[in-house]
């Protein structure tokens, strides 16, 4: 067998042996144009690396084993995200509940996001699982998120398009979305890696925290890969309580910024207009953390427009600075509003 052939075999064994267990090997025999003792072999062969196993002799059923495998391509016109779940990719899949409840919220969100804003016409998904992990992938060939979120809304540049989109609550279609989906899903598995317009977008869980950085490959639309460790204990609920107002409302009233996406490479944080972008629609919010991670210093100007001038304005909202080093704590301190005295008794 050659590595093109074991590639492709790979690539459908999982879906195909779920489809029709009783007759596989005679299936795929007919498929690679060999016969059915050489397709014997090729499946003991995917048998001993962990694919799949085999019950019986004479009349074998085979069933999907460890590793597993599934890519489907689609056309977005008149596609809905739950479809494909339901039909091509849960069936193949054992996992546990709570795993398989974060993969449907990725699947579906990601797919939906796909239909609705790409502008494209095709998407490719691919969910392979190992031993420890499993991994989804989810690509189209549209115009890619950071153009079309600079398009929508003005925006001079990817890198700010990025900033805003990481806030949530930013959608180009109101009516029908309320900006919380890629938000949501970029914390629900380990690792979210985004592709587009020749930038990478990452946020991972264990660091939490998000980086943008230039992608050299000019591919068109958006990618998007996942990774979750099967061993996860995290569950959706406890990504929506994380920015939820309470325990008794989950309305989306907490988000987090990471306020290196709001300058670029060898810049500080020193004007009030680079302020003023991270503040823009922070009001949406109740509490907001800002990661300082990364960011040596902040200038007067900025700390003055984000801490005393925005803070004014908007009583209500709770910035909470994570992650900055003393230089940048004392020049918070510097500007913030002193608390009102209270009243002698």
């Amino acid at each position: 067998m050659s590595p093109a052939q074991l590639k492709q075999l790979k690539s459908v064994i999982t879906a195909r042996a779920v489809a029709n267990p009783s007759h596989l090997c005679a299936d795929l025999a007919a498929q690679f144009g060999v016969s059915r003792s050489t397709m014997g072999k090729w499946l003991r062969g995917l048998i001993d690396e962990g694919w799949i196993t085999r019950e019986g002799t004479s009349r074998p059923v085979y069933k999907p084993a460890v590793l597993r495998d599934v890519s489907r391509s689609y056309d977005l016109s008149g596609l809905d995200e739950q479809t494909p779940w339901e039909l091509d990719f849960a069936p193949c899949f054992d996992l546990p509940d709570h795993i398989t409840r974060l993969a449907h919220h990725a699947f579906t969100e990601l797919l939906n996001n796909c239909v609705d804003h790409s502008g494209g016409t095709r998407v490719t998904v691919s969910m392979r699982q190992n031993k420890t992990h499993l991994h989804l992938l989810i690509r189209d060939d549209g115009c890619g998120v950071f153009q079309r979120i600079q398009s929508e809304f003005h925006i001079p540049s990817p890198q700010l398009a990025l900033l805003e989109l990481s806030k949530g609550k930013l959608t180009t279609q109101p009516d029908r979305h309320t900006g919380r989906g890629l938000f949501f899903t970029s914390r629900l598995f380990d690792v979210f890696d985004l592709y587009a317009n020749q930038l990478t977008y990452q946020h991972s869980h264990w660091q939490r925290r998000d980086w943008l950085k230039a992608n050299p490959l000019a591919v068109s639309g958006t990618a998007i890969f996942m990774s979750l460790a099967l061993n996860s204990t995290r569950t959706l609920d406890d990504v929506f309580a994380a920015h939820a107002r309470s325990s008794d409302d989950r309305s989306f009233s907490r988000t987090e910024v990471s306020m290196r996406l709001a300058h670029a490479p060898g810049e500080q944080l020193e004007s009030r207009a680079q302020a003023k972008r991270i503040a823009n629609r922070l009001e949406a919010f109740d509490t907001v953390d800002l990661d300082f991670e990364g960011v040596e210093a902040i200038g007067q100007a900025f700390a003055d427009e984000l801490f005393r001038v925005f803070a004014l304005q908007h009583p209500r909202l709770q910035m909470r600075p994570r992650n900055a080093n003393t230089r940048v704590q004392a020049m918070i301190a510097q500007v913030s509003p002193v608390p009102e005295a209270a009243p002698s008794p």
